[in-house]
Protein backbone atom coordinates (compact mmCIF):
# COMPACT_ATOMS: atom_id res chain seq x y z
CA UNK A 1 0.00 0.00 0.00
CA UNK A 2 1.18 3.52 -0.76
CA UNK A 3 1.93 5.53 2.36
CA UNK A 4 -0.94 8.10 2.55
CA UNK A 5 1.57 10.62 3.86
CA UNK A 6 3.84 10.28 0.91
CA UNK A 7 3.33 13.75 -0.61
CA UNK A 8 2.77 12.44 -4.13
CA UNK A 9 0.10 10.06 -2.83
CA UNK A 10 -1.70 12.86 -0.99
CA UNK A 11 -1.55 15.03 -4.12
CA UNK A 12 -3.99 12.62 -5.72
CA UNK A 13 -6.45 13.12 -2.86
CA UNK A 14 -7.04 16.77 -3.78
CA UNK A 15 -9.67 17.94 -6.28
CA UNK A 16 -8.72 21.25 -7.91
CA UNK A 17 -10.84 23.77 -9.79
CA UNK A 18 -10.32 27.25 -11.25
CA UNK A 19 -12.87 29.76 -12.40
CA UNK A 20 -12.83 33.38 -13.44
CA UNK A 21 -14.58 35.75 -11.05
CA UNK A 22 -15.10 39.42 -10.34
CA UNK A 23 -14.97 41.46 -7.16
CA UNK A 24 -15.57 45.21 -6.89
CA UNK A 25 -15.44 45.48 -10.67
CA UNK A 26 -12.02 43.83 -10.97
CA UNK A 27 -11.32 40.47 -12.58
CA UNK A 28 -10.28 37.69 -10.22
CA UNK A 29 -9.22 34.07 -10.37
CA UNK A 30 -10.86 31.70 -7.90
CA UNK A 31 -8.88 28.59 -6.96
CA UNK A 32 -10.61 25.75 -5.12
CA UNK A 33 -8.86 22.78 -3.51
CA UNK A 34 -10.92 20.06 -1.84
CA UNK A 35 -9.72 17.10 0.23
CA UNK A 36 -11.14 14.66 2.79
CA UNK A 37 -9.43 13.91 6.11
CA UNK A 38 -9.83 10.94 8.43
CA UNK A 39 -10.78 13.11 11.40
CA UNK A 40 -13.92 14.43 13.04
CA UNK A 41 -15.10 17.84 11.91
CA UNK A 42 -14.89 19.26 15.44
CA UNK A 43 -11.23 18.31 15.65
CA UNK A 44 -10.46 19.65 12.16
CA UNK A 45 -12.14 22.94 13.07
CA UNK A 46 -10.16 23.19 16.29
CA UNK A 47 -6.89 22.48 14.48
CA UNK A 48 -7.72 25.25 12.00
CA UNK A 49 -8.66 27.89 14.58
CA UNK A 50 -6.83 27.13 17.83
CA UNK A 51 -3.78 29.40 18.03
CA UNK A 52 -1.93 26.77 20.07
CA UNK A 53 -2.41 24.11 17.38
CA UNK A 54 -1.95 26.19 14.22
CA UNK A 55 1.89 26.24 14.51
CA UNK A 56 1.89 22.43 14.44
CA UNK A 57 0.94 22.48 10.77
CA UNK A 58 1.73 26.03 9.62
CA UNK A 59 3.29 28.95 11.49
CA UNK A 60 2.77 30.83 14.75
CA UNK A 61 -0.08 33.32 14.55
CA UNK A 62 -0.61 36.50 16.53
CA UNK A 63 -3.40 39.05 16.81
CA UNK A 64 -7.12 38.90 17.47
CA UNK A 65 -8.65 35.70 16.10
CA UNK A 66 -12.22 36.92 16.55
CA UNK A 67 -14.51 38.25 13.79
CA UNK A 68 -13.36 41.75 12.88
CA UNK A 69 -9.92 41.23 14.39
CA UNK A 70 -6.60 41.25 12.58
CA UNK A 71 -4.29 38.25 12.56
CA UNK A 72 -0.69 37.83 11.39
CA UNK A 73 1.25 34.68 10.58
CA UNK A 74 4.94 34.82 11.32
CA UNK A 75 6.85 35.85 8.16
CA UNK A 76 3.72 35.25 6.08
CA UNK A 77 0.29 36.66 5.34
CA UNK A 78 -2.02 38.51 7.69
CA UNK A 79 -5.48 39.97 7.36
CA UNK A 80 -8.91 40.38 8.88
CA UNK A 81 -11.21 37.64 10.18
CA UNK A 82 -14.45 38.28 8.26
CA UNK A 83 -16.60 35.27 9.24
CA UNK A 84 -16.31 32.42 11.71
CA UNK A 85 -19.27 30.04 11.68
CA UNK A 86 -18.19 27.12 13.87
CA UNK A 87 -17.67 24.40 12.69
CA UNK A 88 -18.50 25.10 9.05
CA UNK A 89 -16.95 28.26 7.65
CA UNK A 90 -13.92 30.47 8.22
CA UNK A 91 -13.44 33.51 5.94
CA UNK A 92 -10.50 35.92 6.11
CA UNK A 93 -8.69 38.42 3.97
CA UNK A 94 -5.25 37.20 2.90
CA UNK A 95 -2.85 40.15 2.77
CA UNK A 96 0.78 39.81 1.73
CA UNK A 97 3.28 42.04 -0.06
CA UNK A 98 0.75 44.85 -0.39
CA UNK A 99 -1.80 42.60 -2.12
CA UNK A 100 -5.22 41.67 -0.74
CA UNK A 101 -7.09 38.48 -1.61
CA UNK A 102 -9.83 36.47 0.07
CA UNK A 103 -9.76 33.03 1.61
CA UNK A 104 -12.61 30.77 2.70
CA UNK A 105 -12.32 27.36 4.34
CA UNK A 106 -15.49 25.25 4.47
CA UNK A 107 -15.89 22.00 6.40
CA UNK A 108 -18.52 19.32 5.82
CA UNK A 109 -19.01 15.74 6.94
CA UNK A 110 -18.90 12.76 4.61
CA UNK A 111 -19.11 9.18 5.84
CA UNK A 112 -17.10 9.68 9.00
CA UNK A 113 -14.54 11.90 7.31
CA UNK A 114 -14.27 15.67 7.09
CA UNK A 115 -14.18 17.40 3.73
CA UNK A 116 -12.12 20.59 3.70
CA UNK A 117 -12.76 22.98 0.83
CA UNK A 118 -10.32 25.87 0.47
CA UNK A 119 -11.35 28.73 -1.84
CA UNK A 120 -8.82 31.47 -2.62
CA UNK A 121 -9.94 34.44 -4.72
CA UNK A 122 -7.34 36.93 -5.91
CA UNK A 123 -7.13 39.82 -8.38
CA UNK A 124 -5.55 38.87 -11.68
CA UNK A 125 -2.06 40.01 -12.67
CA UNK A 126 -2.12 39.00 -16.36
CA UNK A 127 1.67 38.92 -16.71
CA UNK A 128 2.15 36.81 -13.58
CA UNK A 129 -0.64 34.45 -14.64
CA UNK A 130 0.92 34.02 -18.08
CA UNK A 131 4.32 33.33 -16.55
CA UNK A 132 3.38 30.98 -13.73
CA UNK A 133 -0.34 30.15 -13.95
CA UNK A 134 -2.36 29.01 -10.94
CA UNK A 135 0.48 26.90 -9.58
CA UNK A 136 2.13 30.05 -8.23
CA UNK A 137 -0.27 29.90 -5.29
CA UNK A 138 -1.84 26.49 -5.85
CA UNK A 139 1.33 24.51 -5.15
CA UNK A 140 1.75 26.38 -1.87
CA UNK A 141 -1.81 25.57 -0.82
CA UNK A 142 -1.27 21.92 -1.73
CA UNK A 143 1.76 21.78 0.52
CA UNK A 144 -0.28 23.26 3.35
CA UNK A 145 -3.11 20.75 2.84
CA UNK A 146 -0.52 17.98 3.02
CA UNK A 147 1.04 19.38 6.21
CA UNK A 148 -2.41 19.83 7.76
CA UNK A 149 -3.40 16.25 6.94
CA UNK A 150 -0.16 14.92 8.36
CA UNK A 151 -1.00 16.69 11.61
CA UNK A 152 -4.72 15.94 12.02
CA UNK A 153 -4.41 12.30 10.98
CA UNK A 154 -1.16 11.40 12.78
CA UNK A 155 -0.61 14.30 15.26
CA UNK A 156 2.89 14.58 13.77
CA UNK A 157 4.35 17.83 12.45
CA UNK A 158 6.54 18.42 9.41
CA UNK A 159 9.74 20.39 9.90
CA UNK A 160 9.56 23.48 7.62
CA UNK A 161 13.32 23.54 6.98
CA UNK A 162 13.40 19.84 6.11
CA UNK A 163 10.37 20.31 3.83
CA UNK A 164 12.04 23.19 1.99
CA UNK A 165 15.18 21.12 1.51
CA UNK A 166 13.13 18.12 0.34
CA UNK A 167 11.35 20.27 -2.26
CA UNK A 168 14.68 21.03 -3.99
CA UNK A 169 15.59 17.34 -4.28
CA UNK A 170 14.45 14.80 -6.88
CA UNK A 171 11.40 13.65 -4.90
CA UNK A 172 10.33 17.23 -4.29
CA UNK A 173 10.71 18.01 -7.99
CA UNK A 174 8.49 15.05 -8.85
CA UNK A 175 5.92 16.22 -6.31
CA UNK A 176 5.94 19.76 -7.69
CA UNK A 177 5.51 18.40 -11.21
CA UNK A 178 2.41 16.41 -10.18
CA UNK A 179 0.92 19.50 -8.54
CA UNK A 180 1.87 21.81 -11.40
CA UNK A 181 0.33 19.47 -13.97
CA UNK A 182 -2.87 19.24 -11.90
CA UNK A 183 -3.22 23.01 -11.63
CA UNK A 184 -2.35 23.38 -15.30
CA UNK A 185 -5.14 20.96 -16.20
CA UNK A 186 -7.56 22.99 -14.06
CA UNK A 187 -6.51 26.16 -15.89
CA UNK A 188 -7.03 24.51 -19.28
CA UNK A 189 -10.46 23.32 -18.16
CA UNK A 190 -11.28 26.95 -17.34
CA UNK A 191 -10.30 28.04 -20.85
CA UNK A 192 -6.55 28.76 -20.78
CA UNK A 193 -4.57 27.99 -23.91
CA UNK A 194 -3.08 24.49 -23.45
CA UNK A 195 0.40 25.34 -24.72
CA UNK A 196 0.59 28.50 -22.62
CA UNK A 197 -0.66 26.59 -19.58
CA UNK A 198 2.00 23.90 -20.04
CA UNK A 199 4.74 26.52 -20.35
CA UNK A 200 3.52 28.12 -17.12
CA UNK A 201 3.66 24.73 -15.40
CA UNK A 202 7.33 24.32 -16.38
CA UNK A 203 8.13 27.77 -15.03
CA UNK A 204 6.33 27.34 -11.72
CA UNK A 205 7.84 23.89 -11.09
CA UNK A 206 11.29 25.39 -11.59
CA UNK A 207 10.39 28.24 -9.23
CA UNK A 208 9.46 25.85 -6.42
CA UNK A 209 12.28 23.35 -6.86
CA UNK A 210 15.43 25.21 -7.89
CA UNK A 211 17.56 25.86 -4.78
CA UNK A 212 18.07 29.56 -4.02
CA UNK A 213 21.49 30.98 -4.79
CA UNK A 214 23.78 31.12 -1.82
CA UNK A 215 25.12 34.58 -0.89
Amino acid sequence: MTDPYDPIATAGMVAREIRTGERDGAATKVLTARRSYRAERADVWDALTNRDRIPRWFQPVSGDLEVGGRYQFEAQAGGVVERCDKPELLAVTWEFGGNVSWLEVRLSEDGGQTVLELVHEAPVDPDLWTQYGPGAVGIGWDGLLHSFGHYVETTGSLDPDEWEQWMTGPEGAAYARVLGDAWGAAAIADGDDPEAAKAAVDAVVAFYTVPPEQP
